[in-house]
Order: structure tokens, then sequence, then C-alpha cells
């Protein structure tokens, strides 16, 4: 994962930002990964009291809370979304990649151990583990279980709300592209 460092600002109207070895300019209204979730920078404004510039970041998911993080930090924390060609290469991997294999005891663990990583092949396995398992146990006539179903919808989440603006699609759209992928790789096989 590519994290990105600040090296200059133009006022009020854009970042730019060293990822790579290339310098990659991020304006207002553009997408953006704040930690784990995917948000869209909203302005760039001036704090009153310490006089230094902010991002004001608005999760996809909820319109109603607002992020400000300083400019001069934000480079640790931010960086762009895949590209649909990354997004493609990791919906051909999804077969290949594993469950989560230990034990029961420690399986809450496994996943909030990969959860941290900011690993896109670490949400696959949470969901492909967590599905896998709440599935075996609808099978069962069992409920669900609380701890996977937490677990697959965070997961679930981080990687499509982020997918979701790579494929230009909503995130049901795009989880729903991923499961016909997925199915159709797997029937041709």
């Amino acid at each position: 994962m590519q994290r990105v460092a600040i090296i200059g600002v133009r006022p009020v109207v854009a970042l730019f930002f060293k990822t790579g070895g290339f310098i990659v300019e991020i304006k207002i209204g553009d997408y953006v990964i704040y930690k784990k979730d995917t948000c869209q920078i909203k302005e760039i404004k001036k704090n009153k009291f310490n006089n230094n510039d902010y991002l004001v970041l608005r999760p996809i998911d909820d319109e109603s809370l607002k992020i400000e993080i300083p400019v001069a930090t934000s480079g640790e924390l931010l960086r762009k979304p895949i590209d649909k060609a990354e997004v493609m290469r990791l919906i051909a991997r999804i077969p290949e990649i594993d469950v989560i294999s230990c034990n029961e005891k420690l399986i809450e663990a496994e996943y909030k151990n990969l959860l941290s990583s900011g690993s896109h092949e670490d949400l696959i396995k949470i969901i492909k583990t967590t599905y896998l398992r709440n599935k075996k146990r609808l099978d069962n006539k069992k409920k669900i279980g609380d701890k996977d179903n937490y677990y697959f919808k965070k997961a679930e989440r981080y990687l499509y709300n982020e997918f979701s603006i790579s494929l230009n699609m909503s995130f049901e759209n795009t989880k729903d592209y991923i499961t016909e992928q997925v199915a159709s790789l797997v029937e041709n096989k």
C-alpha cells in the first residue's frame, strides 16, 4: 500500500503529494482513503486559531461526519484509491486468496490483525472467511455469529467503498459486480 507525503500546497485549491516517485495532485472533490475510510475532500481551509491549513473530508458512507486533518500531517494518513486496473486484478485473484485457518479462540484476534493491516487481500480474506463460516452455520440451521457478522460488514465497507470509487458504481452495485465476477471465475475453473 502506498502512503503519500506532502511536498507543497497551492492556496485552498489543491495539494501535491509525492507517492511512488510521482507527484500526485489532490483537489477539492477528489476521493482519498483516510486511514481505512473512503472520503471525499470537501474543502481546504485555514484554522483561525493556529493559521494552519486543514483538509475537510466527508466519508462517502456518512455525509453527517466531517473529518478535519492538518495538511502538514495528512501525508501519513491519506492515500489515493487504487485504480480500476488494480481492482480488476484483485477481483481476478479472489478465488486464490486463502481463508483464515486458525483456532476458534484466536479468530477474532486474527480478524483484528488483518483489518488493521490495510491490505486489500487481508480484507478479502476476512470477507471470505466470515462468509463461509456464517454459511456453514446457516446450513446447519444455526444463527449467524455476531463476531463474524461484525467483521464481515466492516471489511466489506472498507473494501467495497474504495472499489466503488474506482469502478464508478454504488456500494451495492460494486458488491453485486464483484460477486458476479467471482462466481464466473469459479464456474470457469
